[in-house]
């Protein structure tokens, strides 16, 4: 037994340790809203998601057990059982960056008693963690192809990508499949991608990302060996294709920046007029006044209030 798992038999059974102020239920509901995902599938209050380790695609299912509280369980599917225990720990990691559950929602949820917009909704949505993406060539990929359309459609892109590029394994059946490899998506021409019926300065912008992965250039360590959210920031948009609005998408959700705010997104001013029940949007102006409570908690305050619509 280590603080982040307990093996419950011959490593095909795992058990993580998760906080009080967690809600399987709540996340649930919000996995389950993504229009055409194709990276997990829900089945009777189940998570099933297939994540490559090295040269195997495993696939885990996460699930809680009502006999066993202030826990996930996580099994594995299919025959491929782990020879070390190397292979848990990465799948162990990765549950807990995806659901966020090392993040302490104490101090969050003891601000957001006092804040105007934030207190029905962490009521309403109490234990919802903001669900990230560990991957970072994946986030910076989803943040493009969701620029200047509706989600459902960029979802249905993101599908394209991944089904014709990405890897795949079939188990009972059941197809899962992974998001592809910068070095797959770097060999491609802009012609090569005319099938996935994406613009054309996407899928530039996707392939020139994917080279930037694949030569060294950009990574999630060396990110996050900056530190400073305005220097992280800066670099991203720097990248073409990546806005601000991308990249602070990025930094919220995988590079766990706490003070990532895109202050501009219509889907925030959107919300904010929600739960205002005000039929005008906030200015910027308005929107600084009444996000002034948040610091160092913006990108959570972001998270739930986006919560109020999606």
């Amino acid at each position: 037994m280590t603080e982040l798992y307990e093996q419950q038999n011959a490593g095909q059974l795992l058990k993580l340790p998760v906080p009080r102020e967690f809600s399987f239920s709540q996340n649930l509901n919000y996995l389950t809203n993504a229009p055409n995902e194709c990276l997990y599938r829900i089945h009777e209050n189940r998570i099933y998601k297939a994540l490559p380790i090295g040269q195997h695609i495993y696939v885990i299912e996460i699930f809680e057990d009502p006999d066993v509280p202030h826990s996930l369980m996580v099994s594995l599917i299919g025959d491929i059982v782990p020879k070390d225990s190397a292979v848990l720990e990465t799948i162990v990691r990765y549950v807990r960056e995806w659901f966020d559950l090392d993040t302490d929602l104490v101090p969050f949820y003891e601000m957001a008693e006092q804040d105007v917009l934030l207190q029905k909704t962490v009521h309403s949505f109490y234990g919802l963690r903001n669900m990230g993406i560990p991957d970072l060539f994946e986030a910076v990929c989803w943040g493009i192809l969701g620029q200047q359309i509706n989600l459902a459609f960029a979802f249905t892109l993101k599908r394209r990508l991944v089904e014709t590029y990405g890897r795949s394994v079939t188990i009972d059946g059941i197809t899962s499949h992974v998001f592809p490899e910068p070095d797959t998506i770097a060999a491609l021409s802009v012609a090569d991608m005319e099938d996935l019926r994406m613009t054309v300065k996407k899928r530039e912008y996707l392939i020139a990302i994917a080279q930037l992965f694949a030569e060294g250039k950009l990574s999630k360590e060396a990110l996050l060996q900056i530190g400073d959210h305005k220097k992280i920031e800066k670099l991203l948009v720097g990248i073409r294709g990546i806005g601000p609005w991308t990249a602070n998408y990025v930094l919220m959700r995988c590079l766990r920046i706490p003070t990532a705010f895109p202050i501009d997104d219509v889907g925030l001013h959107n919300a904010v007029k929600h739960a205002l029940g005000s039929e005008l949007k906030p200015s910027r102006d308005e929107l600084l006044k009444l996000s002034a409570g948040w610091a160092n908690w913006e990108s959570y305050a972001t998270f739930y209030m986006w919560r109020l619509l999606y």
